[in-house]
Formats: C-alpha cells, structure tokens, sequence
C-alpha cells in the first residue's frame, strides 16, 4: 500500500492517562509526565523518529501520536485499572505513596508494599487497541 506525505494518519492504537480529578496542577503534570515515561520505554513502537531543526540541531524522538488525558473520581479510576488488568493492556500507574518519595527506588517499593486492591491510585496511562483503551476509560472525562 503506498501513502502520500499529505495523507492523513490514523492509529489503530490509542495512549491515554487518567488522572483523578482532584489533584493539584502541579500534581497533574508531574503523574502524566511519569506515567507516559513508563510507556515509551516499553512499547518501541509508540516513539517517532528523531527531530532537527533546520539547521540540522538533533532532537529526541517522542511519541509519534497523540497522548490523551482524561480525569475522573477515585473509583472511576480503580475501574480503570481493574479493566486495564483484565484486558492485559501495557500499563503503568501512579499512588498517592509516590507523592512522598524522591526517587525511582523509593517509587517501586512504595508501590510493591501495596496490594494490587488497596492502591492508592491517582494516574494510570494505558496504551493499546482503541476499543479496548475506550473501554478501560469507560466513565472518564477528557481533561479540560
């Protein structure tokens, strides 16, 4: 199949972060930034390839489609995540615990002190088929 530059694209899959609904701004920046981190190094296939500018300054590379952002309650996020698991989707997510910790080694263990039905969830970033992700978002909102 050949495409043309001006071709629209679409993406079968989509990525997209709740956050709970009552966080603070600075809180919601700082768990979509985390969480989003958490899903490009372990799907290749979501990064792009890398930028220049026209005098040829190198770039990172970012995700080559849009991420989406939703908000919801406590429980629409506990929700979430309980469908997310059953649906086997990539994952990674964020506790009130991490809030209070400075670094990668204190996160994981705050998080692995937790059982899976008692975290404290306040961001959660999914990526996978469309339907599937919009299903796992079943009662979210799409962020202001």
């Amino acid at each position: 199949m050949t495409t043309t530059d001006t071709a629209p694209v679409r993406f079968d899959t989509k990525i997209a972060v709740l956050l709970r609904e009552d966080l603070e701004t600075w809180q919601r920046l700082n768990v979509t930034a985390f969480l989003v981190s958490g899903l490009g190094s372990q799907i290749p296939e979501v990064i792009g390839e890398p930028y220049a500018d026209a005098d040829g300054v190198p770039y990172l590379p970012m995700f080559r489609q849009p991420v989406l952002v939703f908000e919801g309650t406590k429980e629409t996020l506990t929700a979430a995540h309980a469908r997310a698991l059953s649906r086997s989707l990539p994952r990674s997510l964020f506790t009130t615990d991490l809030f209070a910790t400075g670094n990668d080694r204190d996160n994981r263990a705050a998080v692995r002190a937790v059982g899976t039905a008692h975290l404290d969830l306040v961001g959660l970033a999914v990526h996978g088929p469309r339907n599937a992700v919009d299903k796992v978002l079943k009662g979210a909102r799409m962020h202001p």
